[in-house]
């Protein structure tokens, strides 16, 4: 993993986004002390995250009788 000051991310940029393109990580660094303040990652080493349902998640429940059926023109509204 690389790491580069902002500055250097500025004047490169281009570059930069290339080589993340290519698989390669970059953190980016700031201020006097060059903290880390960013990394840049390639789409493919990002893990996809669990989809949460938000304000509604367990307040609600659906079951259907083991008679019930409905056609795609009925579920469609056609």
């Amino acid at each position: 993993m690389k790491i580069m000051t902002v500055g250097d991310l500025k004047t490169r940029f281009s570059e930069v986004l290339q080589e993340v393109q290519a698989g390669e990580e970059i953190a980016v660094a700031f201020g006097k002390k060059k903290e880390i303040v960013a990394y840049l990652v390639p789409k493919s080493a990002r893990k996809p995250a669990k989809r949460t349902l938000g304000i509604l998640a367990n307040k609600g429940k659906v079951t259907f009788q083991s008679d019930f059926s409905m056609t795609e023109e009925e579920f469609l509204g056609v």
